[in-house]
């Protein structure tokens, strides 16, 4: 009963340390919230122009060709389905980087407040528990960007065998649209990364 009670108690204390937290990073983010977003946009832009020099580096190794273009946008003119499509796999894969972000930040500020209250494994994990959702993220993210550089690439070398233009020079002519789009996909994962490693 009474270790329950301490539980209880651990998870109360984490909750109310978190409430706090979150109240001084939003009082934080309102006197200084240009500052905290110019870091993450150029964290969020590094990452996008990383993406894109894989991509492009596996366009070059790509042996795809020309015959392997399939009759959809943008060679032929879309429909409801298509944009449909769109809308529903970016916010899958925006929401999916943001959750992981918003665990990994759970794992790391309040489960160690509650590592007193649990013994044994349980223990070890709550203790440890920062440094296995870093490990985590870091997976996901790297399981998650590889896959993307390996498609994107694939597609970008048969578009460019099929237009008859370097992949380099497609690859700038799509990256007005390109760049906003991946900075807006890695900022949750830019922000999460700066403040994990400055302990906030």
């Amino acid at each position: 009963m009474y270790a329950d009670q301490g539980r209880i108690d651990a998870s109360a204390y984490a909750f109310t340390h978190g409430v706090r937290r979150t109240r001084s990073t939003l009082r934080a983010w309102q006197h200084e919230h240009w500052r905290i977003m110019r870091r993450w946009t150029a964290g969020s832009a590094l990452a996008a122009f990383g993406l894109l020099a894989v991509v492009l580096a596996v366009s070059a190794l790509s042996s795809a060709g020309a015959e392997a273009i399939p009759h959809e946008p943008p060679f032929v003119t879309g429909n409801a389905a298509d944009i449909a499509g769109i809308l529903g796999h970016n916010p899958l894969l925006l929401a999916l980087h943001a959750m992981a972000c918003v665990a990994g930040f759970i794992a790391g500020s309040s489960l160690p407040l509650q590592a007193d209250s649990h013994r044994g494994l349980s223990r070890w994990v709550h203790e440890h528990g920062g440094r296995i959702a870093v490990a985590f993220v870091v997976c996901a993210t790297t399981f998650s960007l590889s896959a993307q550089a390996y498609l994107l690439g694939d597609r970008l070398a048969a578009f460019a065998r099929f237009l008859g233009v370097p992949a380099a020079l497609l690859l700038f002519a799509v990256l007005p649209h390109a760049l906003p789009e991946l900075m807006a996909l890695f900022l949750p994962l830019a922000a999460w990364i700066m403040a994990s490693r400055r302990g906030e």
